[in-house]
């Protein structure tokens, strides 16, 4: 597809996402369900991800891979959603993450980085999200329930947002609200999304 058929043709929007491996993904989901239930459930949480942002047109959409991006299940949804696969980076969240969006940055104006485990996301938190980062404001965050935060968009890099940061951690967002005061950065705080962490989480996502 061309770039111009884009609504936001200068950014990207990038996806985290793991390998569907038994043992290694959603492994909070466990013991009520199995090792290979929790794989199911992740893979099943992502590719809603990926249909629902695809669909949308809005920009190229990444897809950036742990632990690579030889596994079956990217292999197909690159083929499926038309994603463009990336491995990410070594080291904790925040340098994985700072390393992809700096490579986004290279060849976008704006860049959006987004979980896929989030069911409560909607066409309209993207869109919202992309005209924010397209007037004055530095960068656009839609924070968690759980402490932490589901999307994140900038328009250059900002290392320190990503440094010192208890990843995985109900402090997660308030440390990096500080963050963004210190450096004087003008952000949009985007509509509280939630996750799929917990089993409590799950019970929720199937009640719909």
């Amino acid at each position: 597809m061309q770039a111009a058929h884009y609504e936001f043709p200068d950014a990207v929007i990038q996806i985290f996402c793991k390998a569907p491996v038994a043992g290694q993904v959603k492994t909070r989901l466990m013991p009520q369900l199995s090792a290979e239930q929790a794989a199911a459930v992740h893979q099943q949480l992502s590719l809603r991800t990926f249909a629902l942002v695809s669909s949308l047109k809005l920009c190229p959409v990444q897809l950036w891979c742990a632990p690579s991006i030889q596994h079956p299940f990217f292999i197909k949804a690159a083929e499926d959603y038309s994603l463009s696969l990336y491995t990410q980076a070594n080291g904790d969240l925040g340098e994985r993450m700072d390393s992809a969006l700096k490579t986004g940055l290279k060849n976008f104006a704006k860049v959006l980085l987004i979980g896929s485990d989030c069911p409560s996301f909607t066409a309209e938190d993207f869109i919202t999200a992309l005209r924010a980062l397209s007037t004055d404001n530095d960068l656009v965050i839609a924070p968690t329930e759980d402490g932490g935060y589901s999307l994140i968009g900038l328009k250059s890099p900002q290392p320190e947002l990503f440094k010192d940061i208890p990843w995985s951690s109900a402090a997660v967002f308030t440390r990096t609200l500080a963050k963004l005061t210190a450096l004087g950065l003008q952000a949009v705080e985007l509509r509280t999304q939630w996750d799929v962490d917990t089993h409590a989480d799950y019970v929720r996502y199937l009640q719909g």
